[in-house]
């Protein structure tokens, strides 16, 4: 049973610790078109059968596509994701790993990335298949970045994919969801999974990524309908909510 909207928004802005008989990989399971799947705290998506793991939207060197147009940002935003997707396939230790599109922010980013960044996502990819899939923002392969390049992935009845087309079994990213929720006084918009057990939209897992809400018109339109859950990431647990019932912006 889902808990009420104002316990969930007290319980995310406090950083409520996991709960006893939480799966201890610090995540929810899930079903997707009848296959199991963990939904990770940081934004990942474990497939356990496989030993699959897939992220949607590192958009690694954003900050240094912004400082090149004059808008000076913090330069870390790569090194940030990629330590925080290092404890997540440190905790998996998947054997294979997909991006599902939008791994650097523009076609140029792989030139800029620091050598330390560069080695960091090397080490990551040491040991296990690594799949880049194409986005809107890197549309061609990222030559010298390792792993194989494909527009798509198809493994059974699941489709990886960047941009969403409603379809069934398809995980996809380049939405961005997040949920708001509101009560006793505040609200909290947090990052989130949306999914109506068909299919499933990833969140952006980069730094510097922002988020479309979920009571956006363009979600509707890939589900059909508002009638869909909004997986909200929290500190240490996943909340499950009635996207109909998160609020606007």
């Amino acid at each position: 049973m889902r808990a009420g909207i104002r316990d969930i928004s007290a319980s995310v802005a406090a950083g409520e610790p996991a709960q006893p008989g939480m799966n201890a990989r610090c995540g929810a399971e899930a079903s997707i078109a009848g296959i199991a799947f963990v939904l990770d705290c940081d934004g990942a998506l474990y497939w356990p059968e496989e030993g699959l793991l897939a992220i949607a939207d590192l958009h690694l060197e954003k900050g240094s596509s912004f400082a090149a147009r004059g808008v000076l940002l913090p330069p870390y935003d790569t090194a940030t994701t990629l330590a925080r997707l290092a404890g997540v396939v440190a905790r998996y230790a998947p054997r294979a790993v997909i991006a599902l599109g939008d791994s650097f922010h523009d076609g140029n980013g792989v030139a800029r990335i620091a050598p330390g960044d560069r080695a960091a996502l090397v080490a990551l990819q040491r040991g296990r298949d690594w799949i880049w899939i194409a986005g809107n923002h890197d549309p061609e392969a990222a030559n010298g970045m390792g792993g194989s390049f494909a527009a798509a992935l198809a493994v059974g009845a699941l489709v990886f994919r960047h941009e969403p087309s409603g379809a069934d079994g398809e995980i996809a990213g380049h939405l961005h969801p997040v949920a708001r929720v509101g009560g006793r006084g505040h609200s909290v918009r947090r990052r989130c999974f949306a999914s109506d057990g068909t299919r499933l939209i990833m969140p952006a897992f980069g730094a510097f990524a922002g988020g479309l809400n979920v009571r956006n018109r363009r979600f509707a339109d890939i589900f059909g309908t508002f009638a869909f859950t909004a997986h909200m990431l929290g500190n240490g647990r996943i909340y499950g909510l009635a996207a109909e019932h998160c609020l606007p912006d």
